[in-house]
């Protein structure tokens, strides 16, 4: 890809707990954080990304709530990997002058609100199709991503301990972020050792909740150039979808199993450049579908590819999440794939903590699920370079 966007500002809220701000109020102070790091101001803003996130009408309550005057909008609602694709599509309205400074931004307060982890049954409209095919069964969150965790240990003989060493690996990078909601370190013993949520997934392999924002600017070159800051460019992108395919259920993959080979082809680069990845990690089970699918070992090799410290910086050969992810750090508004984007980013810049930060980064992968593991889902993927 020639003449890519970039992503010049980046800035994710500090609070985990905000029951005194408005949803509203979190995506505004992110996207004065973001502009601040670009060194822009909202006048330069002529684009406006946010999903499902957004109070109201979307980005209709928010152009108004923010003040901005814009000629290009999108609010692409695809759960977590919302903020992957909108990254992709803001480098596709730069790209036919539709913009030249795109925002995006997330704000939410599950943890105010006193959500649980996932165990709660889904709330559907009415007329979504699968409702009545669905819903008398009692799908959660959790549950939907136990089921994928019990066949990929059935069918490869992956075991608790192994997933366990994910949440190990998060922890070991959340002991170095002082704003993390969990930094202690934690063993397999610990993850395997504590409660029950949903067989086979234990509460450390669950991602915490929390409140909190994040927001993203993205720019044309020619901005990028006049701004000085450090170039992080989109070098290519995937996304795509899977569902239960009428009753041919297959949870042996994700949706990025062709979201991360559409980035990597248009990048024109492959997993064994990657030395530093940002997987959403709303459970341990979505980290390893998504290794595995992004091509970083093969399918059914993920157990043995995370054991033993195998995404630990400063251990493995494949470095993940070193802001503690949303198992250890936070997973705002329930919805983590921006602040995956962001602390990609950081690594690229050279900006991460220094007892996590990948040496002389190039490149990076991002990926996201956005939606239900074991039934509808979309993935997104984003291949990230530094330039200069």
């Amino acid at each position: 890809m020639r003449h890519a966007a970039t992503i010049a500002g980046i800035f994710e809220h500090e609070t985990r707990l905000a029951p005194d701000k408005s949803i509203a109020q979190l995506h505004a102070e992110a996207a004065r954080g973001a502009l601040a790091d670009a060194g822009l101001s909202k006048g330069d803003v002529d684009a406006y990304f946010c999903a499902g996130d957004a109070p109201g009408m979307g980005p209709l309550s928010l152009i108004d709530y923010m003040g901005l005057d814009v000629r290009h909008m999108d609010a692409t609602e695809v759960g977590g990997s919302s903020y992957l694709l909108h990254v992709a599509k803001a480098d596709q309205a730069i790209r036919a002058e539709r913009c030249r400074v795109a925002l995006i931004t997330l704000g939410g307060k599950p943890r105010s609100s006193g959500m649980a982890t996932g165990t709660a049954p889904r709330t559907y409209s009415d007329d979504a199709p699968d409702v009545p095919f669905e819903f008398p069964f009692g799908p959660t969150t959790v549950n939907l991503y136990a089921m994928v965790a019990a066949r990929h240990m059935h069918e490869f003989g992956t075991t608790s301990e192994q997933l366990a060493w994910i949440k190990v690996a998060a922890s070991h990078h959340a002991q170095h972020n002082p704003h993390a909601m969990l930094k202690k370190v934690v063993s397999v013993e610990d993850v395997v050792n504590s409660p029950m949520i949903a067989s086979p997934l234990h509460r450390n392999d669950c991602c915490v909740i929390s409140d909190g924002a994040a927001a993203i600017v993205v720019v044309s070159p020619e901005v990028a150039r006049d701004l000085g800051v450090p170039r992080v460019s989109l070098k290519g992108y995937g996304m795509a979808t899977k569902d239960p395919a009428g009753g041919k259920v297959d949870l042996t993959y994700s949706a990025v199993a062709k979201a991360g080979p559409q980035a990597f082809e248009m990048a024109g680069v492959t997993p064994a450049d990657i030395r530093y990845a940002s997987i959403y990690d709303s459970f341990t089970i979505t980290v390893l579908m998504q290794l595995e699918d992004l091509g970083f070992c093969a399918k059914g090799e993920g157990g043995r590819f995370v054991a033993d410290g195998g995404l630990i910086s400063g251990q493995g050969r494949l470095v993940f999440n070193t802001d503690g992810g949303g198992l250890c750090n936070n997973h705002p508004g329930n919805r983590g794939g921006i602040t995956k984007v962001i602390e990609a980013v950081r690594q690229l810049r050279g900006t991460a903590h220094p007892a996590v930060q990948v040496p002389d980064l190039a490149l990076a992968a991002v990926s996201g699920i956005g939606g239900q593991l074991g039934s509808r889902h979309a993935g997104g993927a984003l291949i990230l370079e530094r330039e200069g």
